[in-house]
Formats: structure tokens, C-alpha cells, sequence
């Protein structure tokens, strides 16, 4: 009895450290995740605050760019999906990328708001250990780094939506950017993470995504896309996944390339009906 009470304690003393835990959008910030992006609509144009354009020497060696940029909704004209692989077998990381009519494209990448010093651990993304932060970016910054600095592997595909789809969501998304500025979130590696927040933005922005278990184990997210008729299925679906590997692309392009165009050669990107 003793022991039972005794452990009835302790679980009470955890549970009631774990509900005291509050996020914060002040602490001394890793200087890539520094800044929240924040969008501010009028009409169908946006402008976006701090998105991110850093230019890298290596991973750890960058020039900060925070810019601000504006964007018209009535000219989105693509949505696509990274699929980004560092070794872990089942998980991935996934960004999603607007392009525009006039040649700009944003990217939105959810990630950890890391501390200045602080590590990524597996173990404690469960357990209120790391803020959440939507990374509005260009691509040349979020993609290029993890292609030609990280070498991580990176796939692309469009996804197959509508304008007014593609629109529905990136407002969704701008909306919250602008709720975690004012109240900050806890990242979560179950159930508020890159992938499943990405689910939840579809979702409330009016869109359907049954519940599968690769939203969780999203290494083999491309794969329920494809029989979803998500993202193209003119050819097999393993000669699609060869031809949206573009590391090779990406470290072939020069400096004053227009790298998202070049990374997307030869890609089946139709335009959204």
C-alpha cells in the first residue's frame, strides 16, 4: 500500500509539473528561428513579415535575411510538397510551397523553435520541451540548405488541388502564424509536428485527409498521396518518385540561377485548375 501511494504521488507531482509548463515567444532563440513570420492581408494581397532568405557558407555559417514580402492571392498558381529524408527510417520532414504567377514562391516549413545552445531530442519533442514555429521562407534558404548543406534527401511533388484550395490553405496557415505570435504553442512529435499540423491546416481550411497511419509514419506519406490521386499518377509511381529527387538539381545550380525553377525540371507541375 505504501508503494502504491507512493507512486500515486509521484505521478501526481509529474502531472502537475507537466500542466505548469507554459510555451514562451521570449527566450534567447537559435538565430534561424529568431522571428515570426506574420501576415497581414488586405484584399488579395498579403504581406508577410520575417521571411526568412538567409544565404549559407554551411550549415553553421550564414548572412541573416529577414525580408518582407507581398504576395497576391489571385496569382497562386502551385501548390507542392518536399518530402525531406536525414536517416531515420520512418519519419521525414515535410514542407509546403506556394508558387506565384509572378515568378515568387513561398515556403512554410513547421519546425522546432529551438533554444540559443539547445539540441534536438526525439525523446523530449514529447514532453513540452520545445516551442512551435511556422518558418515562412524562400526556398532558396529552406530547400537549398538541406540539399547542398545538410545532404539530406529531397523529393518534390505538386499536389493536385484547385486555385481556390490552395488559396483556402495558405490562409489558414497565415492565420496561424499570426495565432502563435500572439500565444505560442508547444511543439509535439506525436501529434503537433511538421506533418500532422500540415493534415490539421487542410482540415480546418475546408479540405478532406482521412486519418492514415502514415501521417505519422510519413516516410511512406508520397506513397498514400499517390493512390489518393494527391500528387500526379500519369506514370508508376516509383518513376515519378526517381524523376522528384532533386538534390542532384539543386547542387548543379549556380549562384545566380533561379533555383526553384531549376530544381523543377522535367517535374510534371501543371498549373492549378
Amino acid at each position: 500500500m505504501v508503494a502504491a501511494g507512493a507512486m500515486v504521488l509521484v505521478a501526481a507531482l509529474a502531472a502537475g509539473w507537466w500542466f505548469r509548463l507554459r510555451p514562451s515567444n521570449d527566450r534567447d532563440w537559435r538565430p534561424e528561428v529568431a522571428r515570426l513570420a506574420t501576415a497581414e492581408k488586405r484584399g488579395e494581397r498579403v504581406t508577410v513579415r520575417n521571411v526568412r532568405n538567409f544565404r549559407y557558407r554551411s550549415v553553421d555559417d550564414f548572412d541573416e535575411r529577414w525580408e518582407e514580402r507581398t504576395y497576391d492571392l489571385g496569382r497562386i498558381e502551385g501548390l507542392d510538397v518536399f518530402f525531406i529524408y536525414w536517416g531515420a527510417p520512418l519519419i521525414a520532414h515535410t514542407i509546403l510551397s506556394w508558387s506565384f504567377a509572378d515568378g515568387q514562391r513561398l515556403a512554410i516549413s513547421v519546425e522546432v523553435r529551438k533554444r540559443r545552445g539547445q539540441k534536438y531530442s526525439a525523446w523530449k519533442a514529447f514532453f513540452r520541451q520545445y516551442e512551435l514555429i511556422y518558418i515562412a521562407a524562400d526556398e532558396r534558404d529552406v530547400i537549398k540548405l538541406r540539399t547542398n548543406y545538410r545532404r539530406e534527401q529531397v523529393w518534390l511533388y505538386r499536389v493536385r488541388t484547385s486555385k481556390a484550395g490552395a488559396r483556402a490553405l495558405l490562409l489558414n496557415f497565415f492565420d496561424a502564424m499570426n495565432a502563435i505570435a500572439r500565444q505560442p504553442l508547444w511543439y509535439n512529435a506525436l501529434v503537433a509536428n511538421c506533418t500532422t499540423v500540415i493534415r490539421q491546416r487542410v482540415v480546418h481550411a475546408g479540405g478532406r485527409l482521412p486519418l492514415a497511419w502514415q501521417y505519422y509514419a510519413n516516410a511512406y506519406l508520397p506513397e498514400l498521396l499517390y493512390r489518393r490521386g494527391m500528387i500526379d499518377t500519369s506514370r508508376p509511381f516509383e518513376e515519378l518518385k526517381a524523376m522528384s529527387h532533386v538534390n542532384e538539381r539543386a547542387q548543379q545550380t549556380a549562384e545566380g540561377d533561379d533555383f526553384s525553377r531549376r530544381i523543377r525540371e522535367g517535374l510534371p507541375m501543371p498549373p492549378l485548375p
